[in-house]
């Protein structure tokens, strides 16, 4: 039997199409977002206590969480009882912090990866851990979805759909490092740069959906209709998929979120506003908003 424990949304969606593509016997401890998560990939799960899902598990199979210890956590218990550690890695950036809290490291005894650029980096990070690509399982259930949304896909009538995917990046940035700017800006600042510069989308924009990340509380962004107008709606309420696919463009600052738009072949920027850190994702695929308004400042 395997412990699986889990909080944040994106390491969730991994280990649960892992969890349902193995048809694995797990002992859960779930929090957070990582409840419907699992909920929506599984069926009815029941989830106990960190402590016994530690005690039940041959191994212990971890996400890790920027919003959450619980993993952390579940490292030590799980190396207290001399039981193998996994943790699957669910994006490509801040490696090492995931696994530091309050000054102390618990590392595990292997990482998964799901793609090369992910190997390459982990190993970078960690040169004396084994780091196992095993492929990602979350992106392999997202292309059975996509055969079937795709077919239904809702098409504006006139001018561009986008998407905004958010992050609680104020948060984090607080939490961990007393600044809520730590990163040059906020979610709110790259929502506002987007917002302030659809123009160089090249098409007329006839809808902004703003997407609330899953750990972000209700009514985060009710502010942002009144400021920028009736075009811009709230959205969160069906699937990412669902709502990527119902879109022209995704744009976010470095969520996972935008990959899968680059998945499900949307075209995807990052609008970290100037003064914030380059974009921590990879993929050449995605464009700049900076760089696309650096042509147009230019020619004046």
């Amino acid at each position: 039997m395997i412990s699986v424990v889990s909080h944040d949304a994106g390491g969730a969606e991994i280990l649960a199409s892992y969890v349902r593509q193995q048809r694995s016997s797990c002992a859960f401890a779930l929090q957070g977002p990582a409840v419907k998560v699992f909920e929506r990939r599984l069926g009815p799960v029941k989830s106990t206590t960190l402590e016994s899902a530690i005690s039940s598990g041959e191994w212990l199979l971890c996400g890790t969480s920027w919003q959450s210890d619980l993993e952390w956590q579940a490292l030590g218990l799980a190396k207290s009882q001399g039981k193998h550690c996994v943790a699957f890695l669910d994006h490509w950036s801040h490696y090492p912090e995931r696994f530091i809290r309050r000054g102390e490291q618990r590392l595990p005894d292997e990482i998964w990866v799901g793609d090369s650029m992910a190997d390459a980096l982990a190993r970078d990070c960690f040169p004396g851990l084994a780091v196992k690509l095993i492929g990602n399982p979350y992106f392999a259930d997202l292309q059975r979805e996509l055969a079937v949304l795709t077919a239904h896909r809702y098409s504006p009538t006139e001018g561009l759909a986008v998407l905004f995917v958010s992050e609680p990046l104020r948060e984090h940035a607080l939490r961990e490092f007393g600044n809520e700017r730590h990163w040059g800006y906020t979610e709110f600042e790259a929502l506002r740069y987007l917002l302030s510069n659809l123009a160089v989308l090249g098409s007329h924009v006839s809808r902004v959906t703003v997407r609330p990340h899953p750990s972000e509380p209700p009514g985060k962004y009710d502010w942002v209709s009144a400021e920028f107008g009736p075009h811009v709606v709230a959205g969160g309420r069906r699937t990412l998929l669902e709502e990527i696919v119902e879109n022209d463009v995704v744009a976010g600052c470095e969520t996972m979120a935008m990959v899968v738009g680059l998945l499900a072949g949307r075209r995807v920027i990052s609008c970290i506003p100037p003064g914030g850190r380059k974009c921590a994702l990879p993929h050449p695929e995605i464009e700049s908003l900076q760089c696309l308004l650096a042509p147009a400042a230019g020619g004046d």
